[in-house]
């Protein structure tokens, strides 16, 4: 799914208005049936709404929503600003169909302090949309924390008010905080960034038949993962097939008290599909790793640390897990970088080494994939003022360097070196737990062994990875699911992959 620009959304708006052709007041309506729809059909317990709304084309979605919600059975109030202010010109033929009905109150903003907000009452905010250039002030500022201080449901209508589209907010900006978000045809870059993505709750991508014309036409460099992208690449295992087409996947990691990292790696791998695998840890976690990873081969690659990469050039390696930082390790590790030719999936430890020297990145193989989370990104690259400021950065060094970097977040960002990005929006935050990054590079070296793409390999391998911890939440909670909970779930994914796959 491509994610556009609050200016290319607009003339998504326009381009369809000229080219269905559609007028405005329609496409509002339209809009407005779509949430209305979402509405009735997720708040059946919840037979009153609370309805905000502002002067423009956002505030007109909420008055439309208000008057189909009322025709449903909800009991509505809407507020606004003034009754006689300056309203667009579709919102204003909006709030003059809402007075042709009986029964829905209109009032002002400054009523709503009085309003009495039982516990069946729902808040849907369409005060802003993604028009909005400046920070929220005077009786908009009151207002969003007024709302904000109450205990009730709150829906933002596209966007929380108060908060952009294509920038982050200021520290001191008051942004309504939604339970759920209703987006329009796409998302929001900021709503997939931590500093503003927390004030949208739940996004619900609601469908609004833009033109899809636009869609295919319109060139952007930011895309969402979504189960189409994931159906496009997966390729299901072919009958007639043996083990040297699913490629050999080399894991290298482990340490003295640090094996279980390099057998969470391994055992991912393994259940994820390469052919053959191998796990070049130290001689201390042998016993370990052959016992728990019996389909795995042992490669000796040291005592208690690994000082020693020796292995077959045609093996794709997943490098970091439980590797520690030795250095006789380091010293190791950096030969191995500079004499290696094919890609690698380098996380953990393996780029703490790097980190120490600058100089080391350029040490790393065109094409390979470093998996860094927040801290250890800065470590490699230096310090940013905001997630926005590391993304691109990020963009400037996979350019620069040649490589893929996946940037670990709540939505993890995959950066290419032609300068896309693909937001990650499955997984949760059971995924906050040591050895989870572990999994996600068996998962991706796996996948760059059974010689997918490396755009493949980093789209298809996080998606694996979140959606098998989604699995994983629902069975044993956020809480208390575990890294081994995620590896298990792992079959459960490709069984339903290949399901979707196989029903076109």
């Amino acid at each position: 799914m491509k994610i556009f620009t609050a200016e290319q959304i607009k003339n998504w708006d326009r381009f369809t208005i000229s080219h269905e052709p559609v007028s405005s007041i329609q496409l509002m309506e339209r809009a407005a049936s779509a949430v209305a729809g979402w509405i009735s059909e997720n708040c059946k317990n919840y037979k009153r709404l609370v309805v905000v709304c502002g002067n423009g084309n956002n505030g007109g979605d909420g008055l439309a929503i208000a008057r189909i919600l009322y025709l449903k059975g909800f009991d509505v109030d809407v507020f606004i600003s003034d009754p006689k202010g300056k309203f667009s010109a579709d919102a204003a033929v909006n709030l003059k169909r809402l007075r042709d009905i009986s029964g829905i109150s209109v009032r002002r903003f400054n009523d709503i302090a009085e309003y009495n907000f039982d516990d069946k009452t729902v808040i849907l905010d369409a005060l802003f949309g993604t028009g909005l250039s400046k920070p929220l002030e005077g009786e908009y500022r009151l207002l969003v924390e007024q709302i904000n201080a109450t205990k009730n449901i709150k829906i933002s209508i596209d966007i929380p008010s108060g908060m952009f589209a294509d920038r982050l907010p200021e520290s001191d900006a008051v942004i309504l905080k939604a339970d759920y978000t209703l987006s329009f045809q796409c998302w929001k870059r900021s709503f997939l960034h931590s500093e503003a993505g927390k004030y949208t709750g739940k996004v619900e991508v609601l469908d609004i038949s833009l033109h899809h014309g636009y869609l295919e036409e319109t060139p952007t460099r930011y895309f969402v993962i979504d189960d189409e992208v994931v159906e496009g690449i997966f390729r299901p295992r072919q009958e007639f097939s043996h083990k040297g087409d699913y490629g050999k996947v080399g894991m290298i990691g482990g340490s003295y008290g640090k094996i279980g990292a390099i057998v969470l790696a391994t055992r991912s791998a393994l259940k994820t599909g390469a052919g053959l695998t191998f796990t070049l840890a130290p001689a201390c976690g042998y016993e370990i790793i052959q016992t728990t990873c019996p389909e795995a081969m042992f490669i000796k690659g040291g005592t208690e640390y690994v000082n020693n990469f020796g292995i077959d050039k045609d093996l794709i390696c997943g490098i970091g897990p439980g590797l520690g930082t030795h250095p006789d390790t380091e010293k190791k590790l950096l030969e191995f970088l500079k004499s290696y030719s094919g890609p690698v999936v380098l996380d953990a430890d393996a780029l703490n080494i790097i980190s120490k020297n600058k100089k080391n990145i350029e040490r790393i193989p065109e094409k390979s994939i470093i998996t860094p989370h927040p801290k250890e990104f800065e470590r490699l690259f230096g310090r940013t003022g905001n997630s926005f400021e590391r993304l691109e950065l990020a963009k400037e060094k996979a350019k620069l360097f040649h490589i893929y970097i996946v940037l670990k977040d709540h939505h993890s960002q995959i950066v290419t070196p032609e300068g896309n990005v693909f937001y990650n929006v499955n997984g949760n935050a059971g995924l906050a737990k040591g050895g989870s990054g572990d999994i996600l590079t068996g998962i991706l070296a796996s996948l760059l062994a059974q010689r997918y793409t490396e755009e493949e390999t980093c789209l298809l391998g996080v998606w694996l990875h979140g959606k098998a911890a989604d699995f994983a939440a629902r069975k044993h909670s956020k809480e208390s699911m575990l890294p081994t909970d995620v590896i298990d779930e792992l079959g459960n994914v490709f069984k339903e992959l290949n399901k979707e796959v196989k029903s076109f």
